[in-house]
């Protein structure tokens, strides 16, 4: 793990490769997946703007005693990640180092933390001092995972597109709180 996290890079590093591949796109992939971009942006931008610290979460935080990393599997396209990473990013500030493995990079690692089979992002790699895995969490919060189970048992009668929209509401209001909350229970 410790060679995944030395690759690793910062929030701010994130960002920045996801406006590059916006604004000067250098495959197919990043031209294809543009609209991706742009929204993941908007909506890490929103994220990070209305985020409010929780106290008491903060506090549960720090009675935890975890001295170790937070190593986060993720992509700027991917919906789940921009609603989630920011959140993530700002709660361990000045706690617990955070750092962004981008998924597509390498895909050896996401294939270590796999979701029923799938490469599903964020991932979310709790990391003790020593560089041991202590638990994993991902891809979205309990909430979002019933919104997609209610979505794949009847796709007639909740379809894609309210699926979507119902999680991208959720997560707007939630503003990261159940992430948090779920990971902390991890720790």
């Amino acid at each position: 793990m410790k060679d995944y996290w030395d690759k690793a890079i910062n929030f701010e590093e994130y960002v920045h490769i996801g406006r590059q591949r916006l604004e000067t796109p250098d495959n197919q992939h990043d031209i294809d997946y543009k609209q991706y971009y742009e929204l993941g942006l908007q909506r890490m931008d929103r994220t990070l703007k209305k985020y409010i610290l929780d106290e008491n979460q903060v506090n549960e935080l720090k009675s935890k005693n975890f001295n170790g990393k937070i190593l986060i599997i993720s992509e700027v396209w991917c919906g789940d990640a921009s609603s989630t990473v920011p959140a993530l990013v700002k709660f361990f500030e000045g706690h617990n180092e955070v750092r962004i493995f981008l998924r597509d990079s390498d895909k050896s690692l996401i294939n270590q933390f796999l979701t029923n089979g799938t490469e599903s992002i964020p991932k979310v790699i709790i990391l003790n001092d020593d560089f041991t895995v202590k638990n994993s969490w991902g891809p979205r919060p309990h909430y979002g995972k019933e919104l997609l189970m209610k979505y794949k048992a009847d796709p007639e009668a909740y379809p894609k597109d309210q699926f979507y929209n119902d999680l991208q509401i959720y997560y707007a209001k939630n503003r990261g709180k159940d992430a948090v909350q779920e990971i902390l229970e991890l720790l």
